[in-house]
């Protein structure tokens, strides 16, 4: 495993590069109305603004409740385009849908809409990249190119909001139902922009996408100062950790944050956030065939979340090529559900969405280059979807 865990470094400022232009979506309702006051609009406008905005509405033609001479003038200071579609990348029979993004700075991140019997749940990226460094995820090892702004990471979520409304995947017009922060990047690396993007995912319509708290998940490395500051703002969505294994010696190789914050202070932090909300928090960690997959670590895994307000979701690793990693067996995934239920943790095996256009977890790594900013290829060998071990993963 030696050349494997050549480390890159752990990256937690991002790099200062153009920031966007200014969106409604970045603002305070109060700001949104002075900077309309500022164009010669009365204030209310920025209300209007906001309703065509979460209803994903991008065209001001459409906005036929603003003055036909206004509308330009008001979409392009507080509506700019900041996402540009590159290309989709459908599979599940239509029911998933990737999507490559181009910013206004030509830096690539991708979003993941997959559609179920009784949900329809978008993956969005918080990120352009990614600092934690964890060996084995395509993102991971891009390194960090950028934070994202709090309207670009919204946006990805209007923009699935309005696929869904508009009946753009297998089985016609439906809604949005689930937002998780799984896609590029480190969410709480990011905390200021995505605390803002909580607070529009869950704000009720029309001056937000009306969400329920537990139908949005926020996932973490594990940045323990920001696990207990969203912990203390008392939001109550739904804490993932990202944790991969079980023990300080084999997390600090997987998962490099682990040399800052141990697995111990990691769970310590995600049991104060159940404590203060009363939520279960979900434990993602990839099964990885021969590096965390044995039955002592599931005797482990079950011993550390033991009576624990937690919930274990196994992920089949999704390999990249150049990746000395390949996922469990099949019998070593069986054999570490059977441990954890027999220590009495709740556990699910996540049914991998989208492995076929790289979609899955760890896979994302937009495989092009815009505009001059170089991004990891990573095309993805044929493999056997996994066949589903237990109850359907909260994706």
């Amino acid at each position: 495993m030696g050349d494997a865990m050549t480390a890159l470094p752990l990256v937690f400022d991002a790099p200062r590069r153009g920031i966007p232009p200014r969106h409604l979506a970045d603002l305070t309702r109060e700001e949104a109305r002075a900077a309309v006051a500022e164009l010669g609009q009365p204030a209310f406008r920025a209300d209007q603004l906001a309703r065509h905005f979460y209803r994903g509405v991008a065209d001001p033609a459409q906005m036929t409740d603003l003055p036909a001479d206004a509308r330009e003038a008001l979409a392009e200071a507080l509506l700019p385009g900041l996402l540009t579609v590159v290309r989709h990348q459908t599979a599940d029979n239509g029911r998933t849908r990737k999507t490559l993004w181009r910013l206004h700075d030509g830096a690539l991140v991708e979003s993941v809409l997959m559609r179920y019997p009784d949900r329809a749940t978008v993956c969005i990226s918080s990120q352009a990249g990614c600092g934690m460094a964890c060996p084995f995820c395509a993102t991971g090892q891009q390194g960090l190119t950028r934070n994202l702004s709090a309207a670009e990471i919204i946006g990805q979520a209007v923009a699935a909001a309005a696929a869904m409304a508009n009946g753009e995947l297998d089985g016609g017009p439906g809604r949005l139902s689930n937002v998780v922060f799984m896609g590029m990047g480190e969410p709480l690396a990011n905390y200021p922009r995505v605390r803002k993007t909580l607070d529009a995912l869950l704000t009720p319509a029309p001056h937000g996408l009306g969400l329920s708290q537990r139908s949005v998940t926020v996932s973490t490395v594990g940045l323990v100062p920001a696990i207990r500051r969203l912990t203390e703002e008392g939001r109550n969505v739904t804490l993932a950790v990202s944790l991969h294994a079980p023990d300080d010696e084999l997390r600090d190789t997987l998962v490099p944050i682990n040399t800052r914050w141990k697995v111990g202070e990691v769970i310590d932090a995600a049991d104060a956030y159940a404590r203060k909300t009363g939520r279960r928090y979900s434990v993602e960690y990839a099964l990885i065939r021969d590096v965390n997959d044995q039955p002592f670590r599931a005797d482990l895994l079950g011993r550390l979340l033991a009576g624990k307000l937690a919930h274990v979701n196994l992920i089949p690793l999704n390999p990249t090529p150049g990746s000395p990693w390949d996922a469990s067996p099949l019998p070593a995934q069986r054999e570490f559900v059977a441990r954890l239920r027999a220590a009495g943790v709740a556990t699910t095996v996540r049914d991998t969405r989208g492995q076929d256009i790289d979609g899955a977890c760890g896979q994302l790594a937009a495989a092009d280059q815009v505009a001059g900013v170089p991004s990891v290829a990573v095309p993805v060998p044929s493999v056997e979807p996994p066949v589903e071990l237990g109850a359907e993963g909260d994706e």
